[in-house]
């Protein structure tokens, strides 16, 4: 066993597992979240977390199962397989020497609580538990990386994860739950979304969730210019500089997909942030079908040109893709607006940006563009965006699993043993 103590940190994200032990900066693991199984393979060999990150690996096609939908934990069984790969294969741990701080969604629904102590004490064993919510653990972290930033000892804590989004107020490091707004969107629906728009427009890609996500990842970004983007994404093959090509593993000289052309998808950036529209986007209709025909050549491969931004913009303005909600920045305008008088203009001044669907480009920028209008004129608005959006929460559970609280905030297996899951709990509200 590695790290300072002998607390195991999970962060049991819908996407990606991160897991460690308390007191080291960094986790151990970091997989994903699910079981595979390949269409053509044998029907008992499933593969599991890190299993899928092998170079040898062909995610073509695969079948997925994941314990996670939603954002709670519904499937307990894929759960323990995949919990039973990392904590005694890669952490390499004896539960029941150890703690286990385990992050969980908010608001989780007492019978998944109850389904979720009984594989942690029941199924491994662990010594003992603690619970806690991914925005407490974010302050947590900025707040002792960066004291100066976060005086007040408040913060709004933006989490765009896999499943949804949370606008979320936290306070000395506990999260003020009346002010919670979420928003059921996330890196799923984002990668559902380009699914379908490049199977209606070139390839059949359904059935092809990691590579699509891998595409996702590499190649969309966030447009701070809509109607302008769109007009440029008309232009010719030559022209149009958000045009780039991924390819898709064939089985035998890759197995992985990638970016055809990384400079050419990159060409993007080194357009003006204001005033680009006023290119010319006329008398090139003929080049566009050419284009078309073109791409629909090579079978192994798709081409993407406005879907780069269009993805994204889901959560910025989810209505316009016919989702009946709020974008991101009202969601988090609700948020700061159920808050007391007082702590308003500083939770404007003090957003912290986390997870996986942070990490588009422009980003940050496109947030404080859109909030910017909806904010009082007399609030400042400064959003931090984390060095590293995808581990900050399990940087903070570490953080915390490392106090010299941490064992007064734990449920032993003895109390669970003796009062049951309902009273365990808790010891968690607040």
């Amino acid at each position: 066993m590695t790290g300072g103590s002998g607390v195991v940190v999970i962060d049991n994200g819908g996407g990606l597992l991160k897991a460690g032990f308390g007191g080291d900066k960094d986790p151990i693991a970091v997989v994903p979240n699910c079981m595979a199984k390949s269409p053509g393979g044998n029907a008992k060999k499933w593969l599991v977390a890190d299993q899928l990150q092998a170079d040898d690996v062909d995610v073509t096609g695969m079948t997925l199962k994941r314990p996670i939908d939603r954002g709670y934990l519904i499937n307990t069984e894929v759960q323990r397989e995949v919990w039973e790969r990392v904590v005694r294969g890669l952490l390499q741990v004896d539960p029941s020497n150890s703690s286990l701080l385990l992050v969980e969604s908010m608001f989780n629904p007492p019978a998944l609580q109850h389904a979720t102590d009984e594989l942690v004490f029941e199924e491994f064993g662990f010594n003992s538990l603690c619970v806690a919510d991914a925005p407490s653990l974010v302050h947590l972290y900025e707040a002792s990386r960066q004291p100066t930033l976060f005086r007040a000892q408040c913060s709004l804590v933006v989490d765009c994860g896999f499943s949804f989004t949370h606008a979320s107020p936290v306070l000395q490091n506990f999260t003020l739950n009346y002010g919670v707004k979420r928003m059921d969107l996330g890196g799923k629906a984002l990668t559902n979304y380009l699914k379908e728009l490049v199977s209606y427009r070139s390839l059949n890609v359904m059935d092809e969730t990691l590579l699509i996500d891998d595409a996702k990842e590499k190649l969309c970004f966030v447009s701070l210019d809509v109607p302008g983007d769109l007009r440029l994404a008309r232009l010719s093959f030559k022209e149009n500089p958000f045009r780039c090509s991924y390819i898709l593993p064939d089985g035998i000289t890759y197995k992985k997909g990638f970016v055809k052309d990384m400079d050419e998808a990159l060409r993007y950036c080194s357009l003006p942030l204001d005033g680009e529209s006023d290119r010319k986007d006329l008398g090139l209709e003929t080049n566009k079908f050419e284009d078309r025909k073109k791409a629909e050549l090579s079978q192994n491969e798709f081409v993407l040109t406005n879907e780069r931004f269009l993805v994204p913009e889901m959560l910025f303005h989810p209505i316009d893709l016919g989702i009946n909600q709020a974008g991101l920045a009202e969601c988090i305008v609700r948020a700061v607006k159920a808050c007391h008088p007082y702590l308003q203009p500083v939770l404007f001044e003090s957003i912290i940006v986390t997870g996986g669907s942070t990490l588009f480009p422009r980003f940050a920028e496109r947030l404080e563009r859109e909030l910017r209008p909806l904010v009082p004129d007399d609030y400042q608005v400064k959003i931090t965006r984390q060095e590293n959006p995808i581990l900050g929460v399990w940087r903070g559970g570490s953080i915390l699993a490392s106090s010299p609280d941490f064992e007064s905030m734990c449920v032993t297996k003895s109390e669970y043993e003796e009062m049951g899951s309902t009273r365990c709990r808790r010891r968690f509200f607040h």
